[in-house]
């Protein structure tokens, strides 16, 4: 009769974990990714930033393009005027009126600065490139820390899943105490033990409870959404351990954001040097207007007087002496460029130490996979033995106790060993630019 009612009690508690589960959102991590590439306030910046390096680059902004300027100036004054002429005879007016006005259209064009608008162009798309390669760090970056949290939240599921199968396992513990001491088979100091781990595990639960909560707060932070939604996640964690440091290696070097910014930023430097070069070069420019003039006066030889007609000419300028300037340009544009490639041969050596201490720690969590693996299986073992025994009162309250902490503390080192094995591939695939997105 007792054993039908835990069995009972067991089927209640199964269906109400059911229920529960069955009305929360199953987030799976493509969908978490898909959020995050849409709602990440991180990666809305970084886009916009590109699309200002992508408006940037234009013909216009490299100066290329003439400029067109319309003018309308317009002079007027009220003076007392007096005028002697040659003959000796004068002339005054009060409140002589004096108005000029001026107004037409000019264009101003750059036909030639030593090709240096040419290398402003070319310096413009490498920038774009830039942004494009800071895009896509921010996106690897944010998106491994999806990975990360996502797979934290497995991890911090299964541990749910233990405890409370534990709390189980305590529960049926208390009934039979209670039972064999209602029989007079046990004490009552067996029944009391009982219930003190029963409540150490509850407390253990709530803390667990309290950790998953705030787990999802953070995920749902990275999602860009409202913290208060609810969701579970997938329950399974599985480790890719077929990655090779030699192919991680060659796809580093071809698609690691942050060394192909630094290849980038060597190449804005040599066209920084080349806009620099262009200053030693004649500076070429066309000009033409259409201008319309107008005057009149109150007192003069002249009371009016209109003008109208289209101007035109060139100039041409050389930069002869500038205080060595230009020579001091020059040589600081070259130790830039020195220091890009400096930077690449940096940016390479970090990236492979990266690579072989992140591999290590790959391949030494994988031992730890498979052990825990194993330490889990032989304490479940364990376990079922044990709790038969102590049906049959054969062990003491203690073994079994030990017995099933072993367990469950053996199922929380293989779930950590996994998310540990799963960070460590996510660490390799973010620094190989191979992350999936």
């Amino acid at each position: 009769m007792t054993h039908t009612k835990i069995l009972f009690q067991s089927f209640i508690l199964l269906l109400f974990c059911v229920a529960k589960t069955n009305a929360q959102e199953v987030l799976t991590l493509e969908s978490a990714v898909k959020i995050a590439l849409e709602n990440n306030y991180e990666i809305k910046i970084a886009t916009n930033n590109l699309t200002i390096e992508k408006t940037n680059v234009a013909i216009g902004n490299a100066g290329m393009l003439p400029t067109v300027t319309a003018t309308v100036v317009d002079n007027n004054s009220i003076q007392n005027s007096s005028q002697t002429r040659q003959d000796g005879t004068e002339t005054e007016l009060d409140n002589a009126k004096n108005n000029s006005l001026t107004y037409g259209v000019g264009l101003d064009w750059t036909i030639f600065d030593g090709m240096r608008m040419f290398a402003r162009l070319d310096q413009l798309k490498e920038l774009q490139k830039l942004g494009e390669a800071q895009l896509k760090l921010t996106v690897i970056t944010r998106i491994s820390d999806v990975n990360a949290a996502y797979y934290n939240l497995v991890q911090q599921q299964q541990q749910l899943s233990a405890l409370d199968s534990t709390i189980v396992i305590s529960n049926q513990r208390l009934t039979l105490a209670q039972n064999r001491f209602t029989i007079g088979k046990a004490s009552k100091l067996e029944v009391l033990n009982a219930q003190v781990d029963l409540n150490t595990d509850q407390v253990a639960l709530l803390r667990q409870k309290e950790l998953y909560a705030n787990s999802k707060i953070l995920l749902n932070q990275l999602l860009a959404r409202d913290v208060a939604t609810d969701f579970k996640v997938i329950d399974q964690l599985q480790v890719d351990g077929l990655l090779l440091l030699p192919e991680l290696t060659a796809l580093a070097e071809k698609q690691n954001p942050q060394l192909e910014a630094q290849i980038i930023n060597k190449r804005v430097a040599e066209l920084e040097l080349k806009q620099i070069k262009a200053a030693r070069y004649p500076t070429v420019r066309v000009n033409t207007a259409y201008n319309f003039s107008e005057s009149q006066s109150s007192l003069g030889f002249v009371a009016q007087a209109q003008s109208r007609g289209l101007n035109y000419g060139f100039s041409a300028s050389l930069n002869i002496f500038d205080g060595f300037a230009q020579h001091r340009n020059e040589k600081i544009a070259k130790i830039q460029i020195e220091n890009s490639k400096l930077n690449i041969d940096q940016q390479n050596l970090a990236l492979n130490s990266q690579l072989a201490t992140s591999y290590q720690t790959y391949l030494t969590n994988l031992e730890l996979i498979a052990l825990e693996e194993k330490n889990e299986s032989i304490a479940k073992q364990n376990l079922n033995i044990t709790l038969d025994k102590f049906r049959i009162g054969t062990i003491t309250t203690l073994e079994f106790r030990t017995a099933q902490l072993n367990y469950v503390n053996a199922k929380v080192r293989y779930s950590n060993a996994q998310f540990q094995g799963k960070l460590s591939e996510i660490a390799l695939r973010e620094l190989a630019g191979n992350l999936n997105f």
